[in-house]
């Protein structure tokens, strides 16, 4: 089948798709066969350093606290950052100087500067001041560095959306009389959020994975800092490693899913909201079917001059 976009494989294209496919396969069964032959000469296949992983108190004492840790960090972070970023983006695009600029200054001062560099500041913020207790502290401070780096990222990423649809649409809104907050909440934003989507999901996966910063550096007791207390006790380094891999890569497959099904809903619902016209619901106008509206100096003018 053809199409103006694609054009179906002959049957030369066919036999070349169909090797390349099988050089791909035998390529990465290679890789897979030599990575396991590595970790079995190191000795990290013995099953006394993968034992503690099938037993509960590795997931209760370590795994599962530092997962909810991380999730309660990252799930912050989203939820304050997406509609600051939001706002900002949104200030970028406005017409007033005085809320373009400052908000321009903001979003590039906080995206020029590494998150973790973020996160060390917020925490000796913490610390001076002593608004935070000790115990808290490292999850604030992981939070507002996240919050403040991936705002600024986030405003350009809505920006960037906002600017790319077509130019009509904005001008379309205007001409029945809409003004410019009513077009962006209106006509520019819905439309907005459906291109976003993607680049949105891929900031949220960054916010998840950026939490292991702060368990590295500030102690926050993540996902990550957990398994180096697990690794120390059950001296399973790598082992560990690779469990709290899988752990990431779920969580974030779970997260990229249900954009992916969140982004086929909202297409769907758009090419569904068309009104249909029934002949009871139409106004007719009774001068246009006898066919005297328009036809000319007797028509539409009542037949004088």
């Amino acid at each position: 089948m053809t199409s103006v976009l694609y054009d179906a494989p002959g049957p030369r294209a066919k036999r070349r798709n169909a090797l390349f496919t099988v050089i791909f396969l035998v390529l990465l069964a290679l890789v897979a066969w030599w990575v396991w032959q590595t970790m079995d000469d190191k000795g990290q296949l013995k099953w006394d350093l993968w034992e503690p992983f099938t037993t509960s108190e590795a997931w209760t004492t370590y795994l599962l606290p530092g997962l909810g840790d991380t999730l309660k960090a990252a799930a912050l972070a989203m939820i304050i950052a997406l509609p600051l970023g939001a706002v900002f983006g949104i200030a970028r695009l406005s017409d007033h100087r005085w809320v373009r600029l400052p908000a321009a200054w903001v979003v590039e001062f906080f995206r020029s500067i590494p998150v973790l560099l973020l996160m060390l500041f917020a925490n000796e913020v913490y610390a001076r001041s002593g608004s935070v207790g000790s115990e808290d502290r490292p999850l604030y401070a992981v939070v507002t560095g996240l919050v403040l780096y991936n705002a600024s990222v986030l405003a350009e990423i809505v920006r960037a959306g906002i600017l790319a649809l077509p130019r009509g649409q904005t001008e379309a809104a205007y001409a029945v009389g809409l003004r410019k907050g009513q077009t962006m909440s209106s006509i520019l934003l819905p439309q907005a959020v459906t291109a976003m989507l993607p680049a949105i999901v891929s900031q949220l996966v960054v916010i998840v994975k950026d939490t292991a910063l702060g368990g590295v550096m500030i102690g926050f007791t993540e996902l990550l800092n957990t398994r180096s207390t697990l690794a120390a006790n059950y001296a399973n380094v790598i082992p560990s490693f690779i469990v709290v891999a899988v752990i990431f890569i779920v969580l974030n497959f779970i997260l990229t899913s249900f954009a992916s099904w969140l982004e086929r809903r909202l297409r769907r619902s758009k090419r569904s909201t068309g009104a249909v016209l029934h002949e009871d619901t139409v106004e007719v106008n009774p001068a246009a079917v006898d066919g005297s509206y328009g036809s000319g100096a007797g028509g539409a003018f009542g037949g004088t001059v």
